[in-house]
């Protein structure tokens, strides 16, 4: 079936790769890189003058000087060596390099997917420390007065250790009737919900605990999940 035309189409007919499969073969072939991205070299750099100076590391099949409408220079270009060997000196040799004032990036050049997924992966993890910064620190506090601003709230939280931000939620310039307060340390944050869950503040007793995770609130809401 391999080759064969189906409604006019060439299929293509091969063994079936996982996940992790694909993603070993795409870093295989990631450390044999031919093909080198060049960017932050201004204006004034053309094709002949980017040959001039990664020529020297080897022969190449391409070099080219991304520019505009106006055949001015975007600022990055690429060379495509024929052997791995000499893609990979360019990049150790000319990496971080003054040229003509600036400092020029020279790297392996990634594919539009290969870009997408690091940007996810940047993504994911920042998201993740952002998390794990404030795991333990951010208090959920509910049934709130509906005259309590975030002054208010912060003046009743501020004896228990120094708080990095306290807010009350807002609809319509109205108190949604929560809010949460983040103190700079999990040991205040703990001693404040001891003192504070229950508390008559205003009118109303304060229902005050850690804040939860999106998913974790999801998993709780089945009791059983949560003992």
């Amino acid at each position: 079936m391999n080759g064969m035309l189906l409604n006019d189409r060439k299929v293509f007919v091969g063994r079936f790769k996982s996940r992790k499969e694909r993603e070993a073969e795409l870093g295989a072939r990631a450390r044999e890189f031919t093909n080198v991205y060049i960017k932050n070299f201004g204006e004034d750099m053309d094709d002949e003058k980017l040959k001039e100076l990664f020529s020297k590391y080897g022969p190449a099949l391409s070099i080219r000087v991304m520019t505009d409408e106006s055949g001015k220079s975007k600022g990055f270009g690429f060379v495509s060596f024929e052997r791995h060997e000499d893609a990979q000196k360019a990049v150790d040799d000319m990496n971080g390099k003054e040229l003509n004032g600036r400092q020029v990036y020279v790297g392996r050049a990634q594919k539009k997917g290969e870009r997408q997924n690091e940007l996810k992966r940047k993504f994911e993890q920042m998201k993740q420390d952002r998390m794990t910064r404030y795991q333990g620190v951010n208090l959920y506090v509910k049934n709130l007065d509906d005259g309590l601003d975030d002054e208010r709230l912060r003046k009743e939280f501020s004896p228990f250790g120094t708080i990095t931000s306290a807010k009350v939620m807002m609809e319509g310039g109205r108190s949604k009737g929560f809010g949460f307060v983040c103190f700079s340390s999990p040991e205040e944050a703990t001693k404040a919900v001891t003192e504070m869950n229950g508390r008559i503040v205003a009118t109303k007793p304060l229902y005050v605990a850690l804040a939860q995770r999106k998913e974790e609130r999801q998993r709780c809401r089945k009791p059983s999940d949560c003992s």
